[in-house]
């Protein structure tokens, strides 16, 4: 029985949901859905985010055809991975889907306490990070992040653990750029290095399959932002430590109608001093690209969508919503493996997904979208 996803499983997988055309893509022999489902939720201290559970909404996504699933440690304070893992364990003992046939990752960084809510947070930092030596103080940024490479692997454990998997098909580095403005890029660079040897010798071990970096505004802020990232640095850096043979395959960052930054703006630089965009840059170095939020948390929808751009997205008119056209904006973007959208409820999940019985918009119409 596979334990992660294989090339075999995700194309059978697809071969359910015919008339979804190109609706799947084939990256790094995997068949990866172009919607996939995200479990963050804005506002994390308020209680109402843990009154609701996203295990039905992740019963919806695999049955409607999304079989790429992102979580992190830190989202809901671990209860996202938990109800990840409890709705594929109902699927799986129900025989409507095996491990092999999803795409599953998670993410390291963010430090995550736990549910119900520790009464002092910083005594649980103490007592479950410090006390135990997986980093020390000056490792811990705000609180908040963490880049000791004995947290970020025990960080890792733990998601396993809470998804009730003996592997995840990709792990990211979260949020790195937390720590630059407190580090400066030298250091950095080399605690990243420390991290990617880690992460090496994880993947050797079985844990996951491939590794990656998720960032909100690093790879597309401006070279003299404080918390800019070189996506060309950090592929020198796992050459380094794995060779040509290395497991630093992927990146994510937010991409959506309105953040159009990883397509738009020339902020990366390759080895011949040339500039390009982030997907540009992804694509030259061999990575494959995860959009993050899709739905820009919600706030694309604060008036209705132009007509002009309603019609360049869907010509045929077969969407009802504008949620539906952000989303077939995303998965038309070429170079994008996957784009990730969160939603808790199952009947958003099928109605979104509805996206995938109309084609892609044509490369030539997708660049008038940039026009209007």
């Amino acid at each position: 029985m596979a334990t992660t996803a294989t090339k075999e499983g995700t194309y059978e997988f697809a071969k359910q949901f015919s008339h979804y055309k190109d609706f799947y893509i084939l990256h790094n022999d995997l068949v990866f859905s172009k919607l996939g489902l995200g479990t963050f939720n804005r506002e994390p201290y308020k209680e109402e985010n843990y009154e609701f559970d996203y295990v039905e909404a992740v019963k919806e996504s695999v049955r409607s055809g999304i079989n790429f699933l992102d979580t992190a440690s830190n989202y809901r304070y671990q209860e996202s991975e938990k109800d990840i893992g409890k709705a594929l364990g109902e699927l799986m003992e129900n025989g409507e889907v095996q491990r092999q046939n999803l795409i599953i990752t998670s993410k390291g960084g963010f430090i995550p306490l736990q549910y119900p809510f520790p009464d002092n947070p910083y005594h649980w930092i103490e007592e479950n990070i410090l006390e135990k030596n997986l980093a020390t103080k000056e490792e811990i940024e705000l609180d908040q992040h963490c880049m000791g490479v004995d947290f970020i692997e025990h960080s890792c454990r733990q998601s396993l653990q809470n998804l009730g998997v003996e592997s995840l098909d990709i792990y990211f580095l979260h949020n790195p750029e937390m720590q630059l403005m407190k580090l400066g890029y030298d250091k950095f660079l080399q605690k990243v290095e420390r991290i990617f040897e880690r992460f090496e010798k994880l993947a050797d071990e079985g844990l996951f399959q491939s590794y990656g970096v998720a960032v909100w505004n690093g790879f597309t802020y401006s070279e003299d932002n404080p918390e800019y990232i070189n996506l060309a640095d950090l592929v020198a850096i796992a050459e380094n430590v794995g060779g040509k043979n290395h497991r630093f395959r992927y990146i994510q960052a937010p991409f959506n109608l309105a953040k159009t930054g990883m397509q738009t703006s020339a902020t990366q630089k390759l080895d011949d001093g040339s500039s390009c965009s982030l997907l540009q840059a992804a694509h030259s170095l061999g990575l494959g690209v995860i959009s993050s939020c899709s739905l820009l948390q919600m706030n694309l929808f604060k008036k209705s969508f132009k007509p002009e751009l309603s019609y360049l997205l869907d010509k045929e008119m077969k969407l009802s919503s504008d949620i539906q056209l952000a989303l077939q904006f995303v998965r038309s973007t070429k170079g994008i493996v996957t784009s990730l959208f969160a939603s808790k409820e199952p009947e958003h999940i099928k109605a979104n997904v509805e996206i995938s019985k109309i084609k892609a918009v044509p490369p030539k119409m997708y660049e008038l979208l940039y026009k209007v």
